[in-house]
């Protein structure tokens, strides 16, 4: 059937009818009474706006009679719906030949085309629709020919060329983002490779028109953000395209490795720049989660993309460009880049509010997670370089970059609470997100053993010095059992969870707990200390996923103490300490070391799925990598690798205690803390072990078990 150039409603009701029918049979699966060609007619004159071929590009979308327009969206939406259909294999067969030859006739009529001129449209939904039908054609065609359309790749790359903000260059992005998302959730390996190798030139040149690598040219990029919000919504679109590129490196290294999925590393400090000096929240907002998702290596996490593929083997750039994204983001802060973050308060469903003289409010905690994670993991890549590896001065400059977060925290724009113990900012910050937490945890761990390696503190004074600069690895073990209280079922739940490294930081804080039980006792006793003052004290606090925080006097010095509150009670004797430091589950000398074990998921565990099994078979190496890492730690009061001359990092010096070994506490309750560790720990090695003898585990904890007996 040819376009009409008539506008009156009798032409369209025809084309609508058949619509119609051909949704409700697709519906139902099954063939309408039209011929296949005659549904293809209808779906092409919907598509093109009962406007001649002469008068479609005189007359935009936009300008067409209400019945016209309405007869294009239903002409794209079931057009999209049948290409689903037919990609997702519901259809009856008679009805699968039937719908097959409804899009060949739409692809002989050179439909795409007339879809793409709605790119242009200023009506949003008019744009949507198109863009949606084009990907899902387009998708349709990568699955069928392993072919992609030269028509949308035509218009796509010439928009990303000329990256000029407009709908045609948002309705580009969007689509060939949906094209993406579908095959990485698809694992199409094959057509990601042929797509990425069609748009990798093109999209390294609108990025470098959005991210360039000057500064100068960042911020005049930012001043065109300013002025129009289009190109905040184009920046946000461009951000969502650049995390599925990422995850497309991580999930698919050994297939493709093109520049353009490099981008969100090598533009990193173009992305920082937007997140100190975007007008825009929004904007600043999504680019700081996408460079968190980077660091972490989990990008495309929220649309579970390739799930149980991330154990393959790793990208041959990935170490050079995490150590790319770790330098541009110490860099940052060097420059006091986090004087120049703007946190809001928290969002709601209602949106955000501004709050007015000295209301409280909330700071919004995505954002401060966001932002600690990434220095934390930052500074984690930074001491694996030579540059960071050893030296005095190098633990001198991972303390300062920890004050510095800590600073940022402290600010009375965030928070209307102070936290004199900084180990607390570990539960404040991540403790409504287990699996930042985790992560956190972990890199503060890493960088707690680092500093002990490199600052040639002895035993005692490093435990000092981690208490001020946060990293104190026992405090926030404690805090952890705090806030679960003191559950062993959750931390069942965490070691079965794949989702949390909380096997890898429990087996690594295991075997320090085990070479440094004095200094987790004289943490108990900080612990309990803690306790006690508030439930005599009844003093305010602000909880955030168990932790405790003291509402302190702004003009009180934060680091007057390395404990969280100060007490006037008696000080413990040495041998109530001795006592409870000798307090164990089993006697070392009852059990052998943690030896290397072969694991495997037992086939009589509870069916799981194919995903579920690769997450369990990557606990499983986790868990052997770590039983076979016996140099990691060093033992305390052992110095043959640590540097005895050179300048020390200052620790704080308290007036009670000459040593964390000697809590300012008294016995009982520096044992009732101790005791319910101790308890915790001993419940939860049980119930591990009876899950094991059943084969109920979806992993062998032989090895975690055995570190577990030896405390």
């Amino acid at each position: 059937m040819e376009p009409t150039a008539s506008r009156e409603p009798g032409p369209v009701r025809e084309p609508l009818a058949c619509l119609t029918e051909a949704y409700t049979c697709l519906r139902r699966g099954s063939c309408p009474s039209q011929r296949a060609h005659d549904v293809a007619s209808a779906i092409f004159v919907g598509v093109c706006g009962g406007v001649s071929s002469g008068d479609r590009e005189s007359c935009p979308p936009e300008n067409h009679s209400d019945p016209t327009v309405e007869l294009s969206c239903i002409s794209m939406s079931l057009l999209e719906k049948i290409s689903s259909a037919l990609m997702s294999g519901s259809l009856p067969p008679a009805a699968t030949l039937y719908y097959a030859e409804v899009l060949t006739g739409l692809q002989d009529m050179d439909l795409m085309l007339q879809l793409i001129l709605h790119f242009q449209s200023n009506d949003q939904i008019i744009s949507h629709l198109a863009a949606k039908s084009v990907s899902t054609c387009v998708f349709y065609q990568l699955h069928t020919s392993s072919t992609v359309c030269p028509v949308w790749r035509q218009k796509c790359v010439q928009a990303f060329y000329s990256s000029t903000p407009s709908p045609a260059l948002d309705t580009c992005l969007w689509s060939i983002t949906d094209v993406f998302k579908r095959l990485l959730q698809g694992g199409h390996q094959e057509n990601i490779g042929k797509l990425l190798s069609a748009f990798d030139s093109s999209l390294m040149a609108i990025c470098s028109k959005f991210l360039p690598e000057e500064r100068s040219e960042v911020l005049l990029c930012l001043d065109d953000v300013s002025r129009s919000r289009r190109w905040g919504s184009t920046l946000c679109l461009l951000l969502e395209l650049l995390e599925l590129l990422t995850a497309s490196s991580v999930i698919y290294a050994a297939d493709v490795c093109l520049q353009s999925q490099r981008i969100t590393y090598t533009h990193s400090s173009a992305l920082l720049t937007i997140i100190g000096g975007s007008s825009h929240y929004f904007v600043k907002k999504r680019a700081l989660l996408l460079l968190k998702r980077a660091v972490l290596q989990k990008s495309g996490e929220d649309w579970a993309l390739g799930e149980g593929l991330y154990i393959g083997p790793k990208n041959k750039h990935l170490r050079a460009d995490m150590s790319t994204l770790a330098k541009s983001m110490l860099t940052a802060v060097a420059t006091n880049w986090l004087q120049r973050v703007q946190v809001e308060s928290s969002s709601f469903f209602g949106g955000t509010r501004h709050v007015r003289g000295k209301e409280g409010h909330k700071a919004d905690c995505v954002m401060l997670r966001a932002l600690g994670l990434l220095l934390l993991k930052s500074l984690e890549l930074y001491i694996q370089t030579p540059s960071g590896a050893a030296g005095v001065n190098s633990a001198f400059e991972v303390c300062g970059y920890l004050q510095s977060v800590w600073g940022f925290l402290r600010q009375g724009s965030l928070l209307r609470t102070e936290v004199t113990h900084c180990c607390c900012w570990l539960s404040l910050l991540f403790g409504e997100q287990d699996d930042d937490m985790m992560e956190a945890a972990k890199a503060l761990f890493s960088i707690f053993l680092h500093h002990r390696l490199c600052s040639g503190l002895d035993d005692c004074s490093m435990l000092k010095a981690a208490c001020v600069f946060g990293c104190n690895p026992h405090c926030h073990f404690l805090l952890l059992l705090q806030s679960i209280s003191f559950d062993h079922s959750i931390l069942l739940d965490f070691l079965i969870s794949t989702e949390t490294c909380f096997l890898e930081y429990f087996v690594r804080y295991l075997k320090y707990l085990r070479a440094d039980w004095q200094g987790f006792t004289a943490a108990c006793g900080k612990t309990s200390l803690l306790d006690r003052h508030l439930s005599l004290q009844q003093s305010p606090t602000a909880l955030c996923g168990g932790d405790v925080l003291k509402v302190t006097n702004r003009d009180q010095d934060p680091y007057r103490s390395n404990a969280c509150f100060q007490h006037t009670g008696a000080i413990s004797s040495a041998g109530m300490i001795s006592m409870a430091a000798g307090f164990h589950l089993v006697e070392y000398d009852s059990s052998d070391e943690s030896d290397t074990e072969e694991m495997e998921v037992y086939q009589g565990a509870p069916v799981a799925s194919v995903s579920e099994k690769s997450r369990f078979s990557a606990l499983d190496m986790k868990l052997q990598k770590l039983s076979d890492l016996t140099g990691i730690l060093i033992e305390p009061n052992t110095t043959p690798h640590r540097r005895a001359e050179g300048p020390q990092v200052p620790v704080f010096q308290s007036e009670r205690t000459s040593c964390p070994n000697m809590a300012p506490v008294s016995g009982h309750v520096t044992c009732d803390t101790l005791a319910r560790v101790v308890l915790c720990m001993s419940q939860l090695r049980e119930v591990v072990k009876r899950l094991h003898t059943k084969k109920l585990f979806p992993y062998n904890p032989s090895s975690l078990l055995r570190l577990l007996e030896q405390l």
